[in-house]
């Protein structure tokens, strides 16, 4: 991974096809949420495979707890779209065979020239794309848990939520005074906020 990719550092905002073949950058995709990021080396393996439908489940946590999920893999468009649906999945898929990110994140998998994939890594980040953590995945058990995944979103919906406890004096103040924008969806209506997801 590249030197600078690091915690607290800003992660490139790559524009890249989706498994429909719309273009998406990872900001729009984001929005004001914390995401989880999913470097996979494609739909041929079964360990990013079996990833994939451990985070079907969580999917569904991340919704509710208004956080985002992308995976980014080196596969073509049909591939990708195959990829998505072959393990239920339910999130935006994007696919990158031109190797943009793989080449610009120093995460060429050497060890296999055959499919030539990324190395994979998830990148939790916060929102504005700041990274907060990221884990090697070149083993499958550097690759994190979903429990693992539930802490990181904690602590980076902590950070990022000012009404993360509304159970404080000043947070009940701004509420009987009106001042909404303390509260999600922070300024925005619902009807916008739905139409941000995907």
């Amino acid at each position: 991974m590249r030197q600078d990719i690091v915690p607290g550092a800003i992660f490139p905002d790559y524009e890249l096809s989706d498994h429909t073949a719309k273009r998406r950058t990872l900001a729009e995709l984001q929005g004001q949420h914390p995401m989880v990021l999913v470097l996979s080396r494609g739909a041929f393996c079964p360990k990013d495979r079996r990833q994939a439908e451990g985070l079907v489940q969580l999917h569904r946590e991340l919704e509710v707890a208004y956080c985002r999920l992308v995976t980014i893999s080196t596969d073509s468009i049909v591939e990708t779209n195959e990829y998505r649906s072959g393990v239920g999945a339910h999130w935006p898929f994007l696919s990158d065979p031109r190797r943009v990110v793989q080449k610009d994140l120093d995460i060429a998998e050497y060890t296999d020239p055959d499919h030539n994939p990324m190395i994979p890594h998830v990148v939790v980040l916060e929102p504005e794309l700041v990274i907060y953590k990221i884990y090697n995945g070149y083993w499958f058990f550097g690759r994190p848990t979903m429990e693992e995944l539930r802490q990181d979103l904690r602590a980076v919906s902590m950070k990022c939520r000012p009404d993360w406890d509304i159970t404080t004096a000043e947070l009940k103040a701004a509420w009987q005074e009106g001042r909404k924008e303390l509260f999600y969806p922070y300024g925005k209506t619902y009807l916008q906020t739905i139409g941000e997801q995907d």
